[in-house]
């Protein structure tokens, strides 16, 4: 509940305004009937013209009172909704682009588009249920001034009814996470089922992974129906409810009309009330429903949210090449958290990691950040010159999203030709050249080295690798266990003389 509590929080002077205007709103609709069932027995009923002149001004008041309410409160509500939902993306995006952060992709496009608006919509749930408290509560004065047993219909019905919704609450919430995780789930492995088409192609596998597709698109989809059921089913109660509740205040009315206890106006005032009663009933009633799928989608957002990336060993800082040197570290054990060190955000540094990201675009789009400066030299130097000349439109080639149609070495070196563009003073490579052949291997490296590292160059670049190509070419390497820095030297000089570097590197 943290997430919709701050929601309410940051946006609390929007709120504020836009809830008070539609309150404002839903009173004046109240008035309505009640002026129009004083105009019939003060003007009509008396035969009035003055009094009926001044009564029909004051409802074209009133309809222009509540009709700007509306406007401006809408539109306050509406910028709210809109920054809360932008605001929650941009936190599950900087969440999920930390590169020590375990989540699926599914989970991500689930939480930050469906959840994060779900979620968001707390901020026009709010004032819709004030006003529709604002409504019943005038309504049920208006009622009580016409007539006691009318009003007591409302003000003991209305909690009853909403009493009776509540207890549904819980199983709503349930069921929308449940609908939301199996759809994170099916999203997730879609997306890698999509990116590594060609491998399963390539063993033959790709029916095992179409059966285990619509296993778990089926389970998808049958928590989809199970939620839908489950909403629909108390979307027509609290609808049936709220109906009863109006039409039982209507035909009392009609009674109490024919027994000559309350005047034609009255009567007019009541049906009135009554035939609007079932909007402010019909969100009251809808409310816990709202609330059930605002709070899932929350506690998504939430969980995500409170995920702590792994950490990195203490007293161990990133180790940082000199200035101009070109350095190389060998971790004889997974060296993603390693990586994971030097990405603080400072626009000093940029972090290219294993598995490259593409997006939907041309080649020129998802390489060039800013200016186009050295391109042909940065192109050379990644060997991504190939990948541009293979296709006749060149730079301007388009790109499926995340590179589908791209090879392993195709998406790997467009990735590391736009981090050599961004000329950082410090840039970490991890493993930049594992789906390219020895010969491009070589060029990468030397590309990397001539382009970064040339007379008077200031520039440091990291490689966290394994590649004895790449090792080759820089100015000393490290070699890790555990965390520990175990041996330091050239490339040649730990070849010759440590079995373990040779066993790491030269297998």
């Amino acid at each position: 509940m943290n997430i919709l509590w701050r929601a309410m929080a940051r946006n609390r002077w929007r709120l504020l305004t836009g809830s008070l205007l539609i309150a404002l709103h839903q009173a004046c609709e109240t008035f309505v009937p009640i002026v129009i069932g004083e105009t019939v027995d003060l003007a009509v009923a008396t035969g009035s013209v003055s009094r009926l002149i001044t009564w029909v001004g004051l409802l074209c008041l009133l309809f222009l009172l509540l009709t700007t309410a509306y406007r401006n409160g809408a539109r306050q509500l509406m910028r709210a909704l809109a920054d809360e939902s932008h605001a929650l993306r941009l936190e599950v995006a900087a969440k999920v682009l930390d590169p020590r952060a375990e989540v699926r992709t599914g989970d991500v496009l689930t939480i930050s588009t469906t959840d994060a608006d779900h979620a968001s919509y707390l901020l026009d749930y709010v004032p819709r249920i004030v006003g529709a408290l604002v409504a019943t509560a005038v309504s049920a004065v208006g009622l009580c001034l016409i007539s006691v047993p009318l009003g007591l219909v409302v003000l003991i019905g209305t909690p009853l009814v909403l009493v009776a919704l509540q207890r549904a609450a819980p199983r709503i919430t349930r069921r929308v996470a449940t609908r939301q995780e199996v759809a994170g789930r099916a999203s997730s492995l879609a997306t890698d089922l999509v990116t590594g088409l060609r491998p399963l192609r390539g063993i033959g596998a790709q029916e095992a992974a179409d059966t285990r597709y619509r296993e778990v698109s089926g389970e998808s989809l049958r928590a989809t129906l199970l939620a839908a059921r489950t909403q629909g089913l108390f979307q027509a109660a609290s609808t049936s409810i709220s109906t009863l509740l109006a039409g039982g205040i209507a035909i009392l009315a009609g009674w109490f009309a024919l027994t000559s206890r309350i005047s034609a106006g009255e009567l007019v005032t009541v049906i009135g009330l009554a035939a609007f009663l079932g909007e402010p009933f019909g969100a009251l009633s809808a409310a816990p429903g709202w609330i059930a799928t605002a709070r899932a989608s929350a506690d998504r957002i939430s969980d995500l949210l409170g995920t702590s990336p792994a950490p990195t060993a203490a007293g161990n800082p990133p180790i940082l090449p000199a200035t101009g040197e070109c350095l190389g570290v060998v971790a004889e054990s997974d060296a993603a958290d390693l990586v994971g060190r030097y990405d603080d955000g400072s626009p000093d540094v940029l972090v290219a990691p294993h598995h490259p990201e593409l997006f939907s675009g041309t080649i020129r789009e998802n390489i060039v950040l800013a200016g186009d400066r050295k391109l042909d030299e940065v192109l050379r130097a990644s060997s991504a010159d190939d990948v541009v000349d293979a296709h006749p439109d060149g730079l301007d080639h388009p790109i499926a999203e995340r590179g589908s149609a791209l090879s392993g070495g195709q998406r790997q070196r467009l990735a590391l030709a736009r981090a050599l563009l961004a000329h950082p003073r410090l840039l970490v490579l991890h493993d930049p050249t594992t789906a390219v052949d020895a010969v491009t291997e070589h060029a990468i490296a030397r590309g990397i080295r001539d382009l970064r590292h040339g007379p008077g160059s200031e520039l440091g670049t990291l490689i966290v690798t394994t590649s004895p190509a790449l090792l080759a070419v820089t100015d000393r390497v490290v070699m890790l266990r555990d965390g520990q820095i175990v041996a330091t030297g050239t490339h040649a000089s730990l070849a010759a003389i440590d079995p373990a570097y040779r066993a790491a590197v030269l297998r």
